[in-house]
């Protein structure tokens, strides 16, 4: 009796055993191997942008940097360029033939500029509506749109009809504007945010001097009139005019040719629903995106957050790190 009493009471408890041997059911329904997989190519995605290159930002700095939330798509971009994916691009009418009109015609789209910075034309921005320019206005950076992503603006078409005819001509011109950099004034070390286009820069107005010159990624270049240059924006970069002369050129964001169609397909896709929405007006008229439109409301705390850093270090990074981290445990908690 005893001996059927014990083989009946482990029989019993066989089934709830095989039942805790079971793992838990994920709560989120993504199986964890994915989850950690698409983590750890975030994570190689960004250390691979922080030590590309020679020149690096501190790493506090690169953790909130604009360049580490887009790493996994730029080093899409990357991968899949059909350029050299050097600092600077070498001989860039080799590259992009049809750009060929813009050098040919400098002269021309000079007359332009120059008749823009008469008018004063040729400014910063009116208020916090150039959320991707908007820090290098403090150190005397200028600009007038042309276009950016889209037909050119309304008061560029109006002021400058030679320049935007000849863009309208060709579709790899992105973005495109006049930019100044008056003597003594600066841009200090960046990165641009989106590795889809590279960077162009026709001298126009210039000193002739190799104090007014760029430097990407270690590598100076002095703009010259009627010369050109071109560049991936994605290294750091930085810009100096330590002359006693302006200096102007035309400044374009050219489509990075890519070795497949879906690459290309995808790149586009992001400039047209992403980079389009930082369009930024010349004057009343002309086309404010939608990033531009919220952007004074985000300036409005950031400005409390700069009062705050000036009133209490201490208190400023235990709170920007605390969200960074609490970022980050969201992300491996889903």
């Amino acid at each position: 009796m005893v001996a059927q009493a014990l083989k009946c009471s482990q029989r019993a408890r066989r089934p709830e055993g095989r039942q805790r041997e079971h793992p838990a059911p994920n709560p989120t329904g993504n199986p964890p191997t994915v989850k950690w997989v698409f983590v750890l190519l975030f994570l190689a995605s960004a250390v691979y942008v922080h030590l590309r290159g020679r020149v690096r930002h501190r790493l506090g700095r690169q953790l909130l940097d604009h360049s580490t939330f887009m790493a996994p798509i730029n080093v899409l971009m990357y991968a899949f360029s059909r350029v050299p994916t050097t600092p600077f691009i070498q001989e860039p009418g080799q590259h992009f033939p049809e750009l060929e009109p813009l050098r040919q015609n400098w002269q021309a789209i000079r007359e332009e500029a120059r008749r823009l910075r008469e008018l004063q034309h040729i400014k910063a921005a009116d208020g916090y509506t150039d959320v991707g320019f908007n820090s290098f206005f403090r150190r005397g950076w200028k600009r007038f749109y042309l276009k950016w992503y889209d037909e050119a603006h309304p008061s560029a078409a109006e002021l400058c009809p030679t320049t935007t005819a000849l863009l309208r001509q060709i579709p790899s011109v992105k973005a495109a504007m006049f930019t100044e950099l008056p003597p003594g004034s600066e841009l200090r070390p960046h990165r641009d945010p989106y590795a889809g286009s590279l960077r162009l820069h026709l001298g126009l107005e210039t000193p002739n001097d190799d104090g007014c010159f760029i430097d990407v990624d270690g590598q100076r270049y002095s703009w010259r009139d009627g010369q050109w240059t071109m560049f991936d924006e994605t290294y750091i970069h930085s810009a100096r005019n330590d002359t006693q002369a302006n200096r102007i050129i035309l400044f374009c964001d050219v489509e990075r040719p890519l070795r497949f169609g879906w690459a290309r397909a995808f790149n586009r896709f992001v400039a047209r629903n992403l980079i389009a929405a930082g369009a930024s007006p010349n004057m009343e008229g002309d086309k404010t995106g939608r990033i531009n439109r919220l952007f004074k409301y985000f300036y409005a705390q950031r400005l409390k957050a700069k009062a705050l850093r000036e009133r209490n270090k201490t208190l400023y990074y235990g709170l920007k790190y605390a969200a960074v981290a609490l970022v980050v445990a969201f992300i491996v908690w889903i």
